[in-house]
C-alpha cells in the first residue's frame, strides 16, 4: 500500500546546478532556495562540499550557506564526499550532512577517488563522529541500480554495503539511481530487502529520470516503504561523472502523481511552477519538467 505521506526533499540547488553550464551566482542559488521555501518545501538539499575545480558550480558553498534563510522548521542539508568536506561543512550553520558512497570501485574512484572499501571505511567514521556529536549524518549509495562503468551492480554487493553502513548509525540511508537506469520491479525488490537490514533507519530514494523511468520508480520505492523522495524543481540536475546521467525528477511531476495518488507532502503545485518558469531563463533552456509543459490537471 502507499503511504498516507511523505517528505519531499529539494535538492536543485545542489544536484540540479552542479552539472549545468551556466556558472549561477550566489545571488541566484539563494533565490532557488528562497522559490522552494515558498512552494512548502522543508527539506532542501542546498550545496555540496567539494574541490571548486572538480565542480565549479559548488565553489560558493559557504556563501551560500552564510546567506540561507533562518528557518527552524527546515531542515538545510549539504553533500559531502570525504573528511574534508565532513569538516567544511560543520563549520557552517547547516542541519545535517549528506555522505555519498558508491557501490562500484570504478564509479568511486571517478567521482571521489575512493574505491568501495575505503569509502566505506571513511563514512563509518564520520557517520560515528556525527552520533558522538549529536550532529545527523546520513548516507546515500550512489549508482545503487547501475554503474556508467562497470554495468549491472550484484544486489548482494549493495547489500553489503548497506549493511556495513548501518552498523555505524546514520540517521538516514538512500539509494540514488544515479544513471538513470533502474525500473519499477527492480527498485522495489531492492527497497524491499535493504528494508529489511534498515530496520528503524527511514529510508530516502534518489532517482535519475535519464530514460524516463524516474516516475515509476518513484512510485515503486513508496510501495516498498520508502519515507522520503529527492525531486528537483525543472528537473533539472545530473552528475559531472556520470556520463549521460541526465536530470532528477521534476519536483512538480511527482508533485502530480502524489497528488493523483492521494498521498500527503507539503508542496503546492502553482509555486513550484511559478518556481520552474522563473528558473528556465536562469539557466537559458527548455527545461524538462512534463507539468512545465502540459499544465496540472485538473486545472485549478
Amino acid at each position: 500500500m502507499l503511504p498516507a505521506s511523505i517528505i519531499l526533499m529539494e535538492v536543485s540547488p545542489r544536484d540540479g546546478l552542479q552539472n549545468e553550464d551556466v556558472l549561477v551566482s550566489t545571488e541566484q542559488k539563494l533565490q532557488l532556495i528562497d522559490h522552494a521555501l515558498a512552494c512548502g518545501s522543508r527539506r532542501i538539499e542546498v550545496t555540496s562540499f567539494v574541490h571548486p575545480e572538480r565542480v565549479p558550480q559548488m565553489a560558493d558553498a559557504e556563501a551560500v550557506c552564510a546567506g540561507l534563510p533562518e528557518r527552524p522548521d527546515v531542515r538545510y542539508t549539504g553533500l559531502i564526499l570525504n573528511e574534508r568536506g565532513y569538516r567544511r561543512l560543520r563549520e557552517t550553520t547547516l542541519d545535517e550532512a549528506g555522505l555519498v558512497v558508491p557501490v562500484s570501485d570504478t564509479f568511486g574512484e571517478r567521482n571521489q577517488g575512493q574505491r568501495v572499501a575505503d569509502a566505506v571505511a571513511m563514512a563509518r567514521e564520520l557517520i560515528s563522529d556525527g552520533k558522538q556529536t549529536g550532529f545527523p549524518v546520513q548516507v546515500t549509495l550512489a549508482v545503487a541500480f547501475g554503474c556508467p562503468f562497470e554495468g549491472t551492480v550484484p544486489l548482494q554487493n549493495l547489500l553489503a554495503v548497506a549493511e556495513a553502513l548501518l552498523e555505524a548509525g546514520p540517521v538516514e540511508i538512500a539509494l540514488a539511481d544515479t544513471i538513470g537506469v533502474g525500473v519499477p520491479w527492480q527498485v522495489q525488490q531492492t527497497f524491499a530487502a535493504l528494508s529489511e537490514r534498515a530496520g528503524d533507519v527511514p529510508m530516502r530514494a534518489h532517482f535519475h529520470d535519464s530514460r524516463n523511468t524516474g516516475i515509476g520508480n518513484a512510485y515503486a520505492s513508496l510501495l516498498a516503504g520508502v519515507a522520503t523522495l529527492d525531486a528537483s524543481i525543472g528537473g533539472i540536475g545530473g552528475c559531472p561523472f556520470a556520463p549521460n546521467a541526465s536530470g532528477n525528477i521534476a519536483m512538480e511531476d511527482l508533485v502530480y502523481m502524489l497528488n493523483r495518488s492521494e498521498v500527503g507532502h507539503d508542496l503546492s503545485m502553482q509555486p513550484l511552477l511559478a518556481a520552474a518558469a522563473w528558473l528556465e531563463p536562469i539557466l537559458g533552456k527548455r527545461l524538462p519538467s512534463m507539468l512545465l509543459k502540459a499544465g496540472d490537471w485538473p486545472a485549478n
